[in-house]
């Protein structure tokens, strides 16, 4: 029996037309422990969704695998299953969509909405249990369930995140891919959605991958954080070591970006150069050499093994044991 929940392996996503093909995710790979969230950030772009959409099989990965343990302890390849056994397994992976607008279908009830995952998955489940199961949900996120006759544009953007959440919940999954879940949303909402996440990981046991592009918002969800770029994967610790230490420029770089709430604080960011590279048409060497301030020239040619310089820290950068991020100083 594995000791993962969930493990992701060599993942790569490969978008192709006639004219070009875009390397929307690299060769990424993490575990996951039940009960624990990892975050996902980077840049617009970067291929957080992507990643998220393949883990869930939303959309087709070109290779790699996703094993995923299931209760009875027994692994399988989410990604290379029958139909059957795949239909069998869905319940226990969801996913919360970024767009609380248009993730939901403007001519269901929220009602219906909630109860469709339990349509889908337990045929043989009566209307009035199903009925029943949506109430409970939608109560336990804080929805007024004399409300659920409703149609969604009658609600609030964060009363449309929390139909969204009890749309996942409903079948009790074991884990949750939650998609920028609180980036259209007000600061004081936000709050309260990820507060609410926190509340339900802790009743239900669930498992989160939370993708965000907020640094302050993985900050205070995650147990461990992965940082992408340009479809790779180039820092993974753990929350506290990666925020008080990153060891890529990048991560480095990503950092210095958060605003602190003190006026009399003087930020001290790290510009990056440039722009993000054309995914259909990536740099060689390393893929951020070209924004880097610490970059040398085989940077330019040889990309950086992705590996695990101590326990618990991987990262894709030949300098990663040579330059401590914070404070470092060396002669050029």
């Amino acid at each position: 029996m594995s000791d993962y929940i969930l493990q992701v392996k060599n993942l790569h996503k490969v978008f192709t037309s006639k004219k070009i093909s875009v390397k929307a995710v690299t060769d990424v790979s993490f575990n996951i422990v039940q009960g624990e969230t990892i975050g996902i950030v980077g840049e617009s772009g970067c291929g957080k969704t992507t990643l998220g959409r393949c883990i869930v099989r939303g959309i087709p990965a070109t290779s790699g695998s996703v094993l995923y343990t299931a209760e009875d302890g027994e692994t399988y390849d989410f990604l290379n299953i029958d139909r059957n056994k795949l239909k069998e397994l869905r319940k226990d992976i969801q996913m919360i969509f970024q767009d609380p607008y248009s993730s939901l279908d403007p001519r269901m009830s929220v009602l219906d909405i909630i109860k469709e995952p339990l349509e889908a998955n337990f045929p043989d489940m009566s209307k009035d249990e199903m009925e029943y199961k949506a109430i409970e949900i939608a109560a336990k996120v804080g929805l007024n369930t004399s409300y659920l006759k409703r149609y969604p544009h009658a609600f609030s953007g964060g009363q449309r995140q929390r139909i969204g959440i009890a749309r996942a919940l409903v079948t009790h999954p074991r884990l949750i891919v939650c998609d920028e879940p609180v980036s259209a949303l007000d600061v004081s909402i936000q709050a309260q959605v990820i507060n609410l996440l926190k509340d339900l990981q802790k009743d239900m046991g669930l498992t989160y991958i939370f993708i965000s592009h907020d640094l302050s918002v993985v900050e205070h969800i995650s147990d461990r954080v992965g940082v992408m770029y340009l479809g790779k994967m180039v820092e993974f610790a753990e929350t506290e070591a990666l925020f008080s230490k990153p060891m890529h420029p990048y991560t480095e770089a990503l950092l210095s970006s958060v605003p602190v709430a003190d006026p009399t604080v003087k930020m001290d960011r790290i510009p990056l150069k440039g722009e993000i590279p054309n995914p259909a048409n990536p740099p060689s060497g390393c893929y951020f050499h070209e924004r880097c301030s610490y970059f040398l020239d085989k940077c330019k040619e040889v990309s950086p093994e992705y590996c695990e310089i101590r326990q618990g820290r991987e990262v894709a950068c030949h300098r990663a044991e040579e330059l401590d991020l914070r404070g470092f100083s060396y002669d050029e």
